[in-house]
């Protein structure tokens, strides 16, 4: 008898489960992760700090820089009331540091883009191995692979960057320099549309980079091969790209949440110390990151089994990942 096809969101909803019982996936995912955000946040702290050292006499005093304290504050209602005034005041604070910046980036982005890769290769190894032990070792296939998604990845923020500056400059210069309003609401809008709609190309075209490097553990393949392998899968990539798009919902429901719950104690403000809405932000952000990794190891999870399925369905019986 022909048994009926399992669409890829139900068989993700069956990984979401599986995830959720095995809790030592996502601590390991969280652990390399955090192996490396940390010491990177602190080293570009310290750098940040030298520079706005340097561009403040080393006093870090944000008047230096143009900007008030009133503003610094309350930056949102600052933009609210005069946006323009508030926005020249940022960009002229920003033109005092960006040469400082700019030196540092030159030696601090290659080497955190590199650490990344190394780090996040080894992590994703662990993490695969944990969930399948059959599955090989190919840390340096996956060093290769994620070299290629980050340079993906920033094409992607560079489109996003000029999308921006061509918003600004149809919305915000282009009136002031014929002598009229700028159109913040357009500019706005043109923002988001473009936002969201890399966003979901980037969710709809990505898949490739996830899927490639478990390719490569599962079949013991190289960079090229373990590519061209991805781009070779058949009746299986459109389930591939159905995770791919429910993981940019989920995303996008993971932030919105965030702003949600950062907004909660607002209303409240007059009750309210700083010290409490800074630990009160820190969790909500701290939440955020542990569910974001959590659904990290659900895709590769959910790739896992759905190549399982696959085989199955060709003739090759693998079971599914059993729970902790």
């Amino acid at each position: 008898m022909a048994t009926a096809k399992v669409l890829g969101t139900q068989s993700f909803v069956h990984t979401l489960s599986a995830c959720w019982l095995r809790p030592s996936l996502t601590a390991l995912e969280v652990s390399w992760r955090w192996s490396y955000g940390i010491p990177a946040c602190v080293l570009l702290w310290r750098q940040v700090r030298q520079v706005l050292l340097a561009a403040t006499g080393g006093t870090l005093d944000p008047a230096r820089l143009g900007l008030d304290r009133v503003l610094l504050h309350d930056p949102v209602g600052a933009l609210s009331a005069g946006p323009l005034e508030a926005a020249a005041k940022f960009s002229a604070a920003f033109s005092l540091v960006l040469p400082g910046l700019g030196h540092v980036a030159l030696w601090l982005v290659p080497l955190l883009v590199a650490a990344w890769v190394v780090v996040s290769s080894l992590g994703r190894t662990a993490v695969l191995r944990r969930a399948d032990p059959r599955m090989h070792t190919r840390v340096a296939a996956l060093m290769g692979l994620q070299a290629i998604r980050m340079l993906a990845l920033g094409a992607v923020f560079g489109t996003w960057f000029g999308a921006v500056r061509w918003s600004g400059g149809i919305a915000i210069n282009a009136p002031i320099a014929a002598g009229t309003e700028p159109n913040l609401i357009l500019y706005c809008a043109l923002v988001i549309v473009f936002t969201l709609g890399l966003f979901v190309a980037w969710a709809f075209l990505s898949w490739v980079f996830a899927v490639a490097p478990l390719l490569a553990m599962l079949r013991n393949l190289g960079v090229l091969s373990s590519l061209r392998a991805g781009f070779a899968l058949g009746p299986l990539r459109t389930r591939l790209i159905e995770v791919n798009l429910v993981m940019g919902v989920i995303k996008i429901a993971l932030i919105v949440l965030a702003m949600v719950f950062s907004a909660t104690p607002l209303p409240f403000e007059g009750v309210t110390t700083p010290e409490f809405l800074a630990w009160w932000w820190a969790g909500v952000a701290l939440l955020y990151i542990l569910w974001s990794d959590f659904f990290h190891v659900t895709r590769l999870v959910g790739y896992l089994n759905l190549w399982r399925e696959f085989e199955a369905e060709t003739g090759t019986d693998f079971p599914r990942i059993a729970t902790d």
